[in-house]
């Protein structure tokens, strides 16, 4: 008899691209076939401020966290709040530091994304990704129109980390909420540039992500009718009308991975050219 799928939050903290990481994580997480990763991607995270923003979502929203910081006194902060919040918490870099460090005979550079090379493709993944982060769950709508891709969906239907992975590769994502009862913002009715897509998935998938959604924290949420499965039939529906109004094409990302939805969403792109 198979187990019910669970999911659990996964922080995954870089002061780069964060593509580290999610090979690393996801390699792990793999493993655990009965458990699904909620996968949360904090790149270029490389001052005290910053670092103290995603602790406190990490707060909110307890769970495994990874990190691949090179900065210590950074590092420190991380290693030290999460055991503060009783969390498991691991440098994925400082095992294999320490291990080249012992072979060679010196310490590490330590220097920030050292393994990028800095050419035009590197420069445009990056000031994707800057874009994608200040447009994420509707920010800055008036520059939707910069966008290569425009995410839209109900919560919880992988916006933002498809949204991060498609920047990783150098395409500017925004992604945009649809919320049962409110309409849309205007400038994304009149958007021409970018493609738009809709994301959707099963009530009871939504559900399930809704429900670890709350653990830890139930500030700003009413766990009885954000996870009710009802309700959410209804917020999809509202969610499909809209899509196909205005002609967007949808995709259901219930049993796809991350690496999936983006794979589909690039075939979509390229047809739309």
């Amino acid at each position: 008899m198979n187990k019910p799928q669970s999911y659990f939050h996964l922080h995954l903290i870089s002061d780069a691209t964060g593509e580290t990481l999610l090979a690393a994580g996801r390699a792990a997480s793999a493993q655990y076939k009965d458990a699904r990763a909620i996968e949360h991607i904090y790149p270029l995270i490389r001052t005290e401020r910053q670092i103290a923003a995603v602790l406190d979502e990490i707060d909110a929203q307890p769970g495994i966290v990874l990190y691949t910081i090179v900065d210590q006194s950074l590092a420190r902060i991380v290693d030290d709040r999460c055991a503060a919040m009783g969390l498991p918490c691991v440098s994925v870099l400082e095992p294999v530091l320490a291990v080249f460090q012992s072979y060679l005979g010196e310490p590490a550079g330590r220097r920030v994304g050292a393994q990028h090379v800095l050419d035009a493709d590197y420069f445009r993944r990056i000031d994707a990704l800057n874009f994608t982060m200040e447009h994420d769950d509707g920010q800055l709508p008036a520059d939707i129109e910069e966008a290569d891709i425009v995410l839209v969906g109900i919560s919880r239907t992988s916006k933002t980390p498809t949204s991060i992975y498609l920047a990783n590769r150098g395409i500017k994502t925004a992604n945009v909420p649809i919320v049962f009862g409110l309409d849309i913002p205007d400038c994304l009715k009149t958007a021409k540039r970018p493609l738009i897509v809709g994301l959707i998935a099963t009530a009871e998938r939504i559900s399930h992500v809704r429900q670890n959604r709350i653990l830890g924290s139930s500030v700003g949420y009413q766990a009885e009718s954000y996870a009710d499965r009802s309700i959410i039939a209804e917020e999809l529906g509202h969610a499909r009308k809209i899509c196909t109004r205005h002609g967007w094409p949808m995709i259901d990302v219930s049993r796809r991975s991350i690496e999936e939805t983006a794979a589909a969403i690039l075939a979509l792109r390229s047809r739309s050219r």
